[in-house]
């Protein structure tokens, strides 16, 4: 890993910058809310439709990094999320209202269609840098780790450029876009295996995508699914907190930053602790992933119980760490069981299903307040159920690999790598 360190942080560096683009904006909706005249769940949707565009955008953008390279694609994402923010910026400047609001919208688009180009390229782009499976979950898991440390630093940071400008966070934006930008011109260079990839038509390369999913779409699906789960929850708890702890205990500002910050900081460290234990041990993933949709699942149940927001705050910290647990070890099942020529495009349906889970995560939550405390945590609760039994059933790594050992003739899921496409060949 030491050669390719500055490769890393400069990757590392991308989604740290997009979670803050899109996550610092958490804690100042209701102050957007109040300032346009909308409704809460019309300011919700600053989130959702910058995920809903990337959900579109992300396979798009994994099969172009897949035939044309990581870098080509990265790059103009970042300066496509850079206007998005300037835009938002442009809106709130020279407009007011509603009509500032749906010119933030657009902004939003534009900044979700640069997002879906960056930090979801990142995962396979790791996969390439590193050949041993060790390196790839540690390098993954430090990926994983500056994502979820932008969710901590979001909350505090937007509040407190909140205090200074409603729409503070939207400059920010373009800042932080250029900063990742320089930081992978100079840091990161393309791995020789890209360099030497296979040119495939988009026929050829839509069939190969076609049998991988046929032959492994049962743990590939379900991947997927606890993803999107994962992501569901983390947003979900996030908007329910921010609206919560403004609208009920009248925490403004810097104190609900931090507020906000517990359950994210908790979910930080173990991510990064689940980076660190995994290395190449498939079944150590399984029941880790496992592990932690069943403490989310319960810590969900319990805080159906009380309304107090110490309770509250507590046992949503403990989803955070069930969360960090999981998404590590997701990470690197779908990495390392996919051959690299297609790489990008299957870890981008998965980033995909995690822009899902983002985009559903605040308008559901928005809803389910109105209908009660029980049917809220009690419905967060049956979809984290639901990523557990996935975890427990369809994601089933070979025995051969429980060891963590090395069988280069074999994929994760114990197949033959490349058997399928030599198959179809013959």
């Amino acid at each position: 890993m030491k050669g390719n360190k500055g490769a890393l942080i400069a990757l590392a560096s991308i989604p740290l910058i997009m979670t803050l683009g899109n996550s610092m904006l958490l804690p100042i909706l209701p102050q957007i809310s109040e300032e346009l005249g909308i409704s809460a769940f019309k300011v919700s949707m600053v989130i959702t439709v910058y995920g809903l565009i990337a959900i579109l955008m992300i396979p798009i953008a994994g099969y172009l990094s897949d035939r044309f390279g990581r870098k080509i694609v990265i790059l103009p994402s970042l300066i496509l999320a850079a206007l998005g923010g300037a835009v938002c910026v442009a809106a709130a400047w020279f407009f007011s209202g509603v009509t500032a609001y749906w010119v933030i919208l657009g902004g939003r688009f534009l900044q979700g269609i640069g997002a879906a180009g960056a930090f979801p390229i990142v995962l396979p782009f790791v996969g390439d840098l590193f050949k041993d499976e060790k390196e790839v979950s540690k390098g993954l898991g430090i990926i994983e780790t500056s994502n979820t440390f932008g969710k901590v630093l979001s909350p505090i940071l937007g509040a407190y450029l909140g205090i200074v400008l409603w729409y503070a966070p939207f400059i920010a934006i373009p800042i932080l876009c250029l900063i990742s930008f320089t930081l992978v011109v100079f840091l990161v260079k393309k791995p020789k295996s890209e360099e030497k990839a296979e040119v495939k038509s988009i026929g050829q390369f839509l069939t190969g995508i076609k049998e991988i999913l046929h032959e492994k779409g049962r743990w590939l699906y379900a991947i997927f699914a606890i993803g999107g789960i994962c992501m569901f929850a983390t947003f979900g708890v996030l908007f329910y907190l921010s609206e919560t702890l403004e609208s009920e205990y009248n925490l403004h500002g810097a104190s609900k930053g931090y507020v906000l910050a517990i359950p994210l900081a908790l979910l930080c460290l173990a991510s990064y602790g689940s980076g660190k234990i995994i290395g190449k041990n498939k079944l150590l993933m399984k029941w880790l992933g496992f592990g932690g949709m069943v403490l989310l699942t319960a810590a969900m149940l319990i805080t159906v119980f009380s309304q107090n927001i110490f309770f509250m705050v507590g046992f949503l910290s403990v989803v955070g760490i069930g969360i960090g647990v999981v998404l590590p070890c997701m990470d690197a099942l779908i990495t390392e069981g996919i051959e690299k020529e297609n790489r990008g495009t299957i870890t981008s349906l998965y980033s995909s299903m995690r822009f899902i889970g983002v985009a559903l995560g605040p308008p559901v939550v928005s809803l389910l307040m109105n209908r009660g405390h029980w049917v809220l945590f009690g419905t967060m609760a049956a979809v984290g159920a639901v990523g557990g039994l996935l975890s427990l059933f369809a994601v089933t790594p070979s025995k051969e690999e429980s060891d963590g050992g090395d069988h280069p003739k074999e994929n994760s899921f114990g197949q033959k790598k490349g058997s399928l496409f030599r198959q179809r060949a013959r």
